[in-house]
C-alpha cells in the first residue's frame, strides 16, 4: 500500500449486520465486488485501508457503462448488475453461509487490474484471489483462502 497516504483500518465489528462492499482480482487479473450483506467474513486485506477500499469503489462506480446488464439468474439480481455494466464481476453473499458468494453478474469483457490507477493495483495485489471468477458460488476465508462452493 501507499506509503504516504493514512490508511484507516475496517474491523470486523464495523461490518456485522450492515452492507459491506469489498474487492478482489482473481489469477487472470479480472476484477470483482463481493457484497457482504451483513457476514464480517471477508479477507483481512480488504479491511486493510477503508480510503483505498473507497477510492477503488469510486473508480469503478465512475468507469462509463460498457455493456448491458448480465445477471445470468435475471430478476432481483439485475438491481445488482451497474459493476458488471462497468467490466467487473458481482457476487453476493449467501444468508446463513458465511463467507459464501454466489454471482449475480458477469460481464462479457471484463476489465483487468492493469487498467486500475497505480496504487489501486498495489491495494488489489493483497486481494488477488486464487480463483477464476465466473464461477457460480465461491467460498472465502479472512485469510483471503478461496475454492469454489458446492450447493448445500
Amino acid at each position: 500500500m501507499t506509503q504516504d497516504v493514512a490508511h484507516t483500518v475496517i474491523t470486523r465489528e464495523e461490518l456485522r449486520g450492515v452492507e459491506f462492499d469489498w474487492f478482489a482480482a482473481d489469477a487472470r487479473g479480472h476484477v470483482a465486488q463481493f457484497m457482504a450483506a451483513g457476514d464480517d467474513t471477508v479477507p483481512d486485506a480488504a479491511l486493510a485501508s477503508e480510503e483505498l477500499l473507497e477510492a477503488l469503489h469510486v473508480w469503478i462506480d465512475t468507469r462509463p457503462e460498457t455493456e448491458p446488464p448480465h445477471a445470468p439468474a435475471g430478476g432481483f439480481d439485475e438491481h445488482l448488475t451497474p459493476p458488471q455494466r462497468r467490466g467487473a464481476y458481482v457476487y453476493d453473499q449467501v444468508p446463513q453461509e458465511p463467507g459464501v458468494y454466489r454471482l449475480v453478474a458477469a460481464p462479457r469483457t471484463p476489465f483487468t487490474v492493469a487498467e486500475v490507477p497505480g496504487h489501486l493495483q498495489e491495494y488489489l495485489r493483497g486481494l488477488t484471489l486464487n480463483v477464476t471468477f465466473g464461477a457460480a458460488r465461491l467460498r472465502v476465508t479472512a485469510d483471503g483462502a478461496v475454492e469454489e462452493a458446492e450447493r448445500p
